[in-house]
């Protein structure tokens, strides 16, 4: 990480912290992922309220936060899965701005719910750039590395003034403890079994412990193929539902792969993708399946 200018210092680096913004659309037939913030409703309002422009790079951190301090005066906004501030040891609002002053300790503790919490400082972070994003993707390695207790992160500029804490409630999402998601069948949900269509509508699946960035996989009923062909690869998007042999899907994060030989039967709804970036292990899922369109010639 660059040392020179004014930046903030990573004391602990918690289980995982990245950095992330919007993203890098637009690459997929080089391979490589969109990335960026998987939790994209949160990141964007811990961005507004601490005054910046809604591209803008921040911490996205996973279940046990991240310890830092900054090399200047910065507005901090800690919002998405909800956990306990401080600064100095002293109790700060979670989803407001709050100000740390050069060598004050702003820690983020462990999520109280959901997984991941975003950080965002008065001006941004500028760490290195890829294809036009300052995003970590752990698929490709693309971007700066995940980080580590001593990294610095270099400061965006300093920002006209700093934003003043909010006097109301902030809109931030909701963290679900159980997900119904809105899933639109296809391309490929005429590899599912008439029995196994029937099940994606009413079975109920857990998040595993093994999920990630890359894809949220799920446990539960296996959902079993029609066919027994290969496909060849083909394109995934963010919040595609991938059915592997083994019947137990898989629903792929914004670090996925750009393509798979899997059937895709489905793809979730942006607003649910949200959603299941902050469930934990053991989250409840079911689907709330919607059929294709019928096209008329």
């Amino acid at each position: 990480m660059t040392t020179g200018a004014a930046a903030i210092e990573i004391l602990r680096a918690g289980a995982l912290t990245t950095c992330q913004d919007v993203g890098r659309a637009g690459w997929a037939h080089l391979a490589v992922p969109p990335s960026g913030a998987a939790d994209v409703p949160s990141w964007r309002l811990a961005n507004q309220l601490a005054g910046n422009t809604p591209h803008t790079c921040a911490l996205e951190t996973t279940l046990n936060g991240v310890t830092l301090t900054s090399g200047r005066t910065v507005a901090v906004v800690v919002g998405g899965a909800p956990c306990p501030v401080t600064v100095n040891d002293q109790p700060e609002p979670w989803g407001q701005p709050v100000t740390v002053h050069p060598g004050d300790v702003l820690d983020v503790g462990v999520a109280e719910q959901g997984v991941r919490s975003y950080v965002a400082f008065s001006g941004g972070l500028y760490p290195k750039a890829s294809l036009g994003s300052h995003s970590t993707c752990l698929l490709s390695g693309l971007g700066p590395d995940v980080l580590r207790k001593g990294d610095r992160i270099p400061l965006g500029p300093r920002p006209y003034q700093l934003p003043l804490p909010t006097q109301w409630p902030a809109p931030w999402p909701g963290i679900e403890s159980n997900l119904v998601l809105k899933l639109y069948l296809g391309p490929r949900h005429d590899w599912l079994t008439a029995e196994a269509k029937d099940l994606l509508s009413h079975g109920e699946w857990r998040v595993s412990e093994h999920s990630n960035r890359v894809g949220l996989r799920l446990d539960g009923p296996a959902l079993e193929h029609s066919r027994s062909d290969e496909l060849p690869s083909e394109g995934i998007v963010t919040g595609s539902l991938q059915l592997p042999p083994n019947g137990k899907p898989v629903l792929f994060g914004p670090d996925h792969p750009t393509t798979g030989g899997y059937p895709v039967v489905g793809v979730v709804d942006r607003s649910g993708i949200a959603a299941a970036a902050q469930a934990r292990p053991g989250t409840r899922v079911r689907f709330a399946v919607i059929d294709p369109p019928l096209w008329v010639e």
